[in-house]
């Protein structure tokens, strides 16, 4: 340390050598940075290299900063990659899954998904479940309880074969093709077939219901509504008002005779009732067919309205009142019934679910037939 004052208040000793004391001034505080302010060229020089470097150890320390920011710059590009890599792997491995859980679904339909291969050998009641709307392209669809009628028939521990029916109908069909192959297994009279409703077995329920040798239903089970129904919207004002232009092409005069956006005429609305009416016939005759001297001669019968369990006793519509547990007692002396509805595979009900709340999510969703029983 010096004695000397004036070295004291002039200078300061430094890295770099003696410093002015008005050059101090120039290092005050920068608001942005939290630190002492540069001044302009001590940046550069810093930068650029030490004090005394000649101009090939400058050139090497700008390459060595090109080399770190190119190592930097491949260092992103790698690892965006590694991300892309593990992406890529992720879907792939979905995509795995999927495939395999669908083949396993398959696989199990194919060769485990059989009651009938451990049928058992006590006496018991063979279930086929019609439970839903009837359509082909739901669970309640002809060629799988038509398949579940044919193994609860085949199995000979099976006492009676029982359409367990929980349905408001459907497409009529699905209904006609079930009660055909319940007449004709009827006919071979080997095992009686019954039909026990749950909470209601209207329309193409009981048209399939109809064929069994006998209903059971409960005294407030609904049943009947023999009938058919077509049903539409009108929106040719609505879509005048909108100013929208309707243009279809048809080959035929009457193609588009059930066009929602164009009046429906008399001569259509004559034609289309004398294909309902037609239909109807068909039902009322399958049902008497199956029913017989048992139905009443009320003519409300076939009008489309629906009756309680209990009404339908009075009607001929039901047998008797009971319950599924009452019928295996009588039949078998006890409860022991086995289910022969083909099941439905896992990935089979994922995709049906899936389908069904995206076509209403979207409003596409439209039975394959307009009529309904």
């Amino acid at each position: 340390m010096s004695d000397d004052p004036t070295r004291q208040e002039g200078t300061q000793e430094g890295h770099d050598g003696p410093v002015n004391s008005d050059q101090t001034n120039e290092f005050k505080e920068d608001p942005w940075t939290e630190g002492p302010e540069v001044p302009p060229g001590k940046g550069a020089k810093q930068t650029s290299g030490a004090p005394g470097d000649d101009a090939e150890t400058l050139r090497e320390r700008q390459r060595l900063a090109q080399l770190e920011m190119m190592d930097h710059w491949i260092g992103g590009v790698l690892t965006e990659q590694r991300r892309t890599r593990r992406w890529k792997l992720f879907f792939r491995l979905m995509f795995l899954a999927v495939v395999l859980v669908a083949l396993s679904a398959a696989l199990y339909s194919l060769f485990w998904d059989s009651p009938s291969v451990a049928t058992p050998t006590q006496r018991h009641l063979g279930i086929v479940e019609v439970n839903g709307v009837i359509a082909s392209d739901s669970p309640a669809n002809a060629e799988r309880i038509i398949q579940g009628l044919n193994r609860a028939w085949d199995a000979e521990s099976a006492a009676a074969v029982v359409l367990h029916i929980n349905s408001p109908g459907g497409s009529p069909v699905q209904s006609q093709r079930i009660y055909a192959e319940i007449m004709r297994l009827r006919e071979q009279g080997d095992k009686p077939i019954i039909a026990v409703i749950e909470d209601i077995g209207a329309s193409g329920a009981y048209y399939i219901a109809a064929a069994a040798d006998e209903i059971i239903a409960s005294p407030v089970s609904l049943v009947g509504s023999i009938g058919v129904i077509y049903a539409g919207f009108g929106f040719e004002e609505a879509i005048e008002r909108l100013g929208v232009e309707r243009r279809v092409l048809t080959a035929g005069e009457n193609k588009a005779f059930l066009d929602p956006f164009q009046p429906l005429d008399d001569d259509a609305e004559t034609f289309w009732q004398g294909v309902l009416s037609q239909t109807h016939r068909q039902f009322i005759d399958d049902v008497r067919a199956g029913r017989g001297e048992r139905l009443s001669d009320s003519s409300d019968i076939f009008s489309g309205l629906i009756w309680s369990g209990e009404q339908g006793i009075e009607l001929g519509l039901v047998d008797q009142l009971g319950s599924l547990e009452q019928l295996s007692r009588d039949q078998v002396g006890n409860i022991d019934w086995v289910d022969y509805t083909p099941s439905l595979d896992p990935f089979e009900r994922f995709t049906r679910r899936f389908t069904e709340v995206a076509a209403e999510v979207l409003g596409i969703r439209a039975p394959n037939t307009p009529l309904r029983f």
